[in-house]
This record gives structure tokens, C-alpha cells and sequence, in this order.
């Protein structure tokens, strides 16, 4: 059994308690959090995009810490979960790793390449584990998808296209800010990125076209990544748009040698979409539309945490959750980014 500690009680930290709750491997033994409401059990003020709301948590049994520090010597804590705004992810990972805990941190895994790097070289440097809450693997149409490339079921990957658009999220504070969330490209952005680096490697180069928020921050964009090897095209469109009527998007079309798999979901007037269920072509000219389970969002973090606790256990790193492939996405975000501010292609090295 590996005793988690959770930093950071607001949305994620409500999905990631919810999601140790169904897992056999893991107990909760500790939480930090600077709310005192929050530290007594009361979660009902926490809201999200999906899920259910938050609830009243019994924390009889759990070590409650008001900040982060004292939760880090918490000897009964062998694994920290963050769930800490996106400025305070190095920092808290970084204390964590010299403490001689594994580390499993929200998405992005930083906001600057160097602390990504720093976070990498402490893991090493410790010998302990760093995972990335990348959860877009696990969720059912990419989880699909991420198997039929790896097992060749389909033959090989000739391309993809993949978007991801949202409405301005006003109710998110500093959404925009490079310095404390970072903006389209790096908060929403980086799934696809850590998607594209999954199915095909790391790109050669990426070419970006959008529009800026401001002279820092790009708020849409369209992207193709440049592979020597992949017949391609390659492609993600995606960030913000002004319109309220269409609070999120995503979908994908990914091509193989013997079958094409396509999705395509949005949230329209705040009610569900599905204008393409996961859908597979055949070269036969059949069509199939592979079952997805139960339909709850929380399975995909349920499974997310169960990769986490089995790669600690085997003690090895994570063919998805790697703290390598998170700092290859935020790389990847990086290029896209500073592609639409030139106008002109990024070599990707590394």
C-alpha cells in the first residue's frame, strides 16, 4: 500500500482523492492545503468541467498540513501528488525528490524548459520517480487509439489531425499569465503535444501560424510538426476562441495504413456533443464503433493513478507518465509558440 500525499486541494485534487478512492494500492494519508475549511473535510465549495462536485471528506485518518514543507517529512508519505497551480510545480516537486518522495505532478510539468529540466535531473540525481498527469491517454477514444498504434493492429501510423479549442475561460485567474499558468498553448495545448510525442516521437521541426493574445502569449493556432520519417501530414489546431456558445472542443482523425479512427466531441450551449463517436474505418469498407465502458471522466484518472502506483511499485518509469516525455511536450509548446511569433519553422533538438 503507497501513502499519498496530496498538495493542492482545489478541482485536481478533488478528481485525484476521488480517483485513489477506487484504487486497491493507495491511501491517502495526508493532505496540505492553506484553506482551513478544506483541512476540516468541507471539499462541497470545489466545482469543475466534469466530475462530480466536491463533497464532505472524512479526514479522520489523514495528516492535514496547512502548507506543503511539513507534508514533505511526513514519514507515512512515499508518494507526493501535486496539484498546485503551474508556477509552484517545480519548486514543490523539486523539495519532494530531495526529500526521498516519488513525484506525481499535474500537467504542465513546469512552465519553463529549465525547471523541467531540474525536476528530471532531481529524480535521477535521488533515485526516485517523477510522473506528469498527462490523463489524455487514458481517457477511452485516445486510450484506443494510443493501443492500435502500439500493438500495429491498424499497420503503421501514416498521419493525424487533432484539435482542441475552448471559449475564454474568464473564471480562471491568470490563465494568460506566462508566469504563473501560461496560456493556451502550454495549459490546453500541451495534451495534444504530449499525444503527438507518444504515437510518433519527436518531431524535426514545427511550423506554427495563430494569433496572440499579447505579445507574449499566443490564444490560437495552427500547427504542423515535421517528421523525416512519417509520411504525414501531422497537424493541431486549438487554443481559444472569444464565443461563449461553445465552451470546448476536441477531436481527431488519425490515419493508418489499414483503417482510419476518428472523434470529434464538443460542450455546445453546456450541454454534451457527440458528433463523431470513436469511430473506425476499415479497409474493407466497414465501420466499427469500439465500446467505451462506463462514460465516467474519472475513470480515465482512476487508471492514470493505477499507472502511477504500478510503475512505483516495479520501481520503473511510466511508457506514458515519464517526466522525459512531459519535458518533451512543454518543449514542443515552446517551438509552437515561438514558431507563430516569427512566422517562421522551429527546429525541435532533444
Amino acid at each position: 500500500m503507497t501513502g499519498v500525499g496530496i498538495v493542492g486541494i482545489g478541482f485536481m485534487g478533488w478528481i485525484h482523492y476521488l480517483a485513489y478512492q477506487r484504487c486497491q494500492g493507495a491511501e491517502v494519508v495526508a493532505i496540505a492545503s492553506r484553506d482551513p475549511k478544506k483541512r476540516q473535510g468541507d471539499w462541497r465549495g470545489i466545482r469543475g468541467n466534469f466530475g462530480p462536485p466536491g463533497e464532505q471528506v472524512d479526514l479522520s485518518q489523514v495528516a492535514t498540513y496547512e502548507h506543503w514543507e511539513p507534508l514533505l517529512q511526513d514519514p507515512r508519505v512515499e508518494l507526493v501528488d501535486i496539484c498546485l497551480p503551474p508556477h509552484l510545480h517545480a519548486p514543490v516537486a523539486i523539495a519532494a525528490l530531495e526529500a526521498g518522495k516519488h513525484v506525481f505532478c499535474e500537467k504542465p510539468v513546469a512552465l519553463q524548459l529549465q525547471d523541467a529540466q531540474r525536476m528530471v535531473q532531481a529524480a535521477q540525481a535521488h533515485q526516485r520517480r517523477l510522473f506528469v498527469g498527462h490523463v489524455l491517454p487514458f481517457f477511452p477514444e485516445f486510450h484506443f487509439l494510443y493501443q492500435a498504434a502500439q500493438d500495429g493492429r491498424f499497420g503503421h501510423l501514416l498521419g493525424g489531425v487533432f484539435k482542441r479549442t475552448i471559449s475564454d475561460p474568464h473564471w480562471l485567474q491568470d490563465f494568460y499569465d506566462p508566469q504563473r499558468v501560461g496560456g493556451p498553448v502550454i495549459d490546453l495545448l500541451i495534451h495534444d503535444a504530449h499525444f503527438v510525442r507518444l504515437l510518433w516521437g519527436m518531431p524535426q521541426a514545427v511550423f506554427s501560424r495563430g494569433r496572440m493574445h499579447d505579445p507574449q502569449v499566443v490564444k490560437y493556432l495552427s500547427t504542423e510538426f515535421l517528421f523525416s520519417e512519417v509520411p504525414g501530414p501531422v497537424t493541431l489546431s486549438g487554443g481559444v476562441i472569444d464565443q461563449r456558445g461553445r465552451d470546448f472542443t476536441h477531436g481527431f482523425e488519425v490515419h493508418f495504413e489499414r483503417a482510419t479512427v476518428l472523434m470529434d466531441f464538443s460542450v455546445l450551449d453546456g450541454e454534451p456533443v457527440v458528433s463523431m463517436p470513436l469511430t473506425v474505418l476499415k479497409e474493407d469498407g466497414t465501420v466499427e464503433r469500439p465500446s467505451l465502458g462506463s462514460g465516467d471522466p474519472v475513470d480515465g484518472f482512476v487508471a492514470e493513478v493505477e499507472e502511477v502506483l504500478r510503475c512505483v511499485e516495479q520501481n520503473q518509469p511510466s511508457a506514458i507518465l515519464d517526466g522525459q516525455l512531459a519535458m518533451d511536450a512543454l518543449r514542443l509548446c515552446e517551438a509552437q509558440s515561438e514558431s507563430v511569433r516569427c512566422g517562421q519553422m522551429v527546429s525541435v533538438s532533444g
